[in-house]
């Protein structure tokens, strides 16, 4: 029952996702109401806030960053380096390039997660390669990130040193530093940062 459920609620999704962007496009769809259930919950294709700032103080060329959100909301702040692609223009051919290519990991980011999470949906619908989504958006960003909130002595090595990694991640960002964040005066290293395997096309479809 709980399957029947959350299959309902992804084709919900779909269909409001489909509904919300340009329909000028003929590319046919690459996946099964199966597979893009199993895409849908699996998890893998979200980066952590922290994975986002290392790659963005390491200078990961493997890597670009998509804003979604509109020009306006671009020019007064983002990501270094991010490009603008607003979701209702995901579509148009002048970023079919950039979008579906097996080159660069794109790390696709808005406000939240939603918007983010409906073009990961609509791209990986349509069988386009390497596109990931950032956890949380700009606000959880904001939020742990850039304005981490120290945690109680008593608690576990492990939330300790995410909150140091979170620190100096700030810091180096707000500075323009592109040191190593691991960079503290307490002994712990930062949370392991494991890089992924390239996605691979989808076989099957409808």
């Amino acid at each position: 029952m709980k399957t029947r459920v959350i299959l309902s609620m992804v084709f919900v999704a779909l269909g409001a996702i489909i509904a919300a962007v340009p329909q000028n496009t003929t590319l046919p769809y690459k996946l099964t109401a199966l597979q893009m259930l199993e895409a849908s919950i699996d998890r893998v294709h979200y980066y952590s806030p922290e994975e986002v700032a290392d790659i963005i103080v390491q200078k990961d060329p493997e890597y670009q960053l998509i804003d979604l959100r509109s020009q306006d909301e671009f020019e007064k702040f983002s990501l270094p380096n991010a490009i603008n692609i607003p979701l209702n223009a995901i579509l148009n051919e002048e970023y079919v390039d950039i979008l579906n290519q097996d080159i660069k990991r794109n790390i696709l980011f808005s406000n939240g997660s939603l918007d983010a999470t409906k073009a990961w949906m609509i791209m990986t619908q349509l069988g386009w390669e390497n596109n990931y989504v950032m956890e949380g958006g700009l606000n959880y960003w904001a939020e742990v990130i850039m304005n981490p909130i120290p945690p109680a002595q008593t608690s576990p090595d492990e939330e300790i040193a995410r909150y140091l990694f979170r620190k100096a991640a700030s810091s180096a960002l707000s500075t323009g530093a592109t040191t190593d964040t691991s960079a503290s005066t307490a002994p712990l290293a930062k949370p392991p940062i494991i890089k992924r395997p390239m996605k691979k096309r989808v076989e099957g479809g409808c």
